[in-house]
């Protein structure tokens, strides 16, 4: 796997505001319209449908118009690139501590 996708930064970037991160969170339990999407937010709705750009843009989310009801829902392709980034270097960093594990193991053994 590749370290670097130069779709992740948006990814990232997009998930790093709270807002949209607890809009994602909300997603995950299946779509939504803006408006209940917007509810638990303080904000005015042209500031919170910036936010949902930002998530559209990325391509974290996707909407859908009918008559005067935009839906909001979740595409988890996305999240899956987050998710194999994070495991990919997760396996990296594992890897690297069970060999500090074994290289700690043989000098205990040495000194004995």
């Amino acid at each position: 796997m590749d370290t670097y996708s130069h779709s992740l930064p948006p990814l990232f970037g997009a998930l790093a505001d709270p807002t949209r991160l607890a809009v994602v969170e909300r997603l995950a339990s299946g779509a939504a319209s803006v408006s209940e999407l917007s509810r638990p937010f303080d904000m005015a709705r042209p500031s919170f449908l910036k936010h949902l750009r930002v998530l559209e843009n990325a391509g974290i989310v996707t909407s859908v118009k009918k008559g005067r009801v935009r839906t909001v829902s979740l595409r988890p392709d996305a999240i899956s690139q987050i998710d194999e980034w994070v495991h990919w270097h997760r396996r990296r960093v594992e890897a690297s501590l069970d060999r500090l594990g074994e290289f700690l193991q043989s000098e205990t053994d040495n000194e004995r």
